[in-house]
């Protein structure tokens, strides 16, 4: 199991949302409160970010491809976060510490997030023995831009890839419903194989937040989501376990995906 952070809203600096809340993403990293498998999160971890430029004080262009920060050091122990996350500023990010699979190798193709062009992914969860149950299924689905893409080993990176090939048949403002028609596909697949899937999502194009809480099993992971505080003003937050305590967090069903467009307008489809 990983932790996971997905910003958006009025940009911030980074210190903001990675260290500033008492039970950061960083302290969940050491002391996680809701993990249902492993005890820590020090296998690597990676942000992702879109840089904004304010045209005025209410609207901001972001770049076309966003950046990525990743280290397979845990988040604890890079000298170098705490200077980068006081200088960069942004009203999008997506943030993630791992606890790997056994088995899967630590290095920086398995760090999240996931990027192709403008999109940022992270997960967290897994499929059950994903080399011999829904490794082949899913890249039997990939165009070959998409199969190639695949540069680590874990099945995290190829429900990225499922979901890429998805938004490509959809249309690329589709994030929600690409992400619905790749969980069904999973479930379905992982019912046929007789395995377990978890499968909490959080994508991004920089113009929208899109995070699903999904498995075949109950209880799925645990995913919390905020949408106003005034120690985070004008944000929403989706997180595997609330930053700070005394603040409206609510629970993400299960099998549901939340998506959060820029005037945090918010709709919800189910899985």
């Amino acid at each position: 199991m990983c932790r996971l952070l997905g910003y958006f809203g009025q940009p911030t600096l980074l210190t903001n949302v990675l260290e500033a809340p008492e039970h950061s993403l960083i302290v969940q990293s050491y002391q996680p409160r809701e993990m249902t498998a492993g005890l820590l999160n020090a296998d690597g971890f990676g942000i992702g970010w879109y840089h904004a430029h304010h045209a005025d004080q209410n609207s901001a262009q972001y770049a076309t491809e966003p950046y990525i920060y990743k280290n397979t050091l845990p988040i604890w122990n890079d000298i170098n976060l705490p200077h980068l996350s006081r200088y960069i500023e942004s009203g999008c990010v997506l943030a993630n510490v791992r606890s790997a699979t056994p088995g899967l190798a630590v290095d920086l193709s398995n760090c999240q997030p996931f990027r192709h062009e403008q999109i940022l992914c992270i997960h967290n969860g897994f499929i059950d023995n994903f080399r011999r149950s829904l490794y082949r299924p899913i890249r039997n689905q990939l165009s070959d831009q998409f199969y190639q893409g695949i540069h680590g080993t874990t099945d995290s990176e190829h429900i990225f890839a499922l979901l890429l090939s998805n938004l490509e048949l959809l249309g690329k403002a589709n994030l929600a419903e690409a992400l619905q028609k790749t969980l069904i596909q999973i479930l379905i697949w992982a019912r046929e194989f007789g395995v377990s899937a978890s499968l909490n999502v959080v994508i991004s194009d920089g113009h929208q937040l899109v995070a699903s809480r999904c498995a075949t099993h109950s209880p799925a992971p645990s995913l919390y989501w905020l949408k106003q505080d005034s120690r985070l003003p004008n944000a929403a937050i989706v997180a595997s376990e609330p930053l700070f305590e005394n603040a409206a967090w609510l629970p993400f069903e299960e099998n549901t995906i939340l998506a959060i467009e820029r005037d945090r307008h918010t709709s919800i489809l189910y899985v």
